[in-house]
């Protein structure tokens, strides 16, 4: 635990689900509605740091969260995500799991999903050098 981090520090009513490693609970600033985060109670930064039973842990705490998501708000798929170090765009340095529902329609062309994280390089399928029949 860490007095400086906003997630050791989180308040009981914004949790959705919590087991002996983890707790989930939806994003202050969500990406779109439903948006939720999991994260280890154990404070450190990345997924890396893990240990095998909070990897077990996340993963279940994912499925159950979307269960809960899938009632509340009926999304018709999600990203998961997780940003490792300042340089993956990480801004809370405690291990945070990312579930986004994503809706129809909710941007106009989703295909590639998280790739778009790097903006010049998400659209690899127009990119790739087409291979000639002779």
């Amino acid at each position: 635990m860490s007095n400086n981090c906003i997630f050791c520090k989180l308040r009981d009513e914004r949790i959705i689900y919590e087991c002996e490693h983890t707790k989930a609970f939806i994003d202050t600033y969500p990406a779109s509605p439903g948006h939720a985060l999991i994260i280890p109670k154990r404070h450190f930064a990345t997924y890396f740091e893990a240990t095998e039973d909070e990897i077990l842990a996340i993963g279940k705490a994912l499925k159950t969260a979307k269960k809960i998501l899938d009632e509340e708000f009926k999304p018709d798929g999600y990203n998961i995500g997780v940003n490792n170090g300042e340089a993956a765009g990480q801004s809370v340095m405690h291990l945070h799991v990312h579930l986004i529902p994503r809706y129809k329609g909710d941007v106009e062309d989703p295909k590639g999903g998280v790739r778009w994280v790097l903006r010049d390089r998400a659209n690899y399928w127009d990119k790739k050098p087409k291979t000639r029949v002779t």
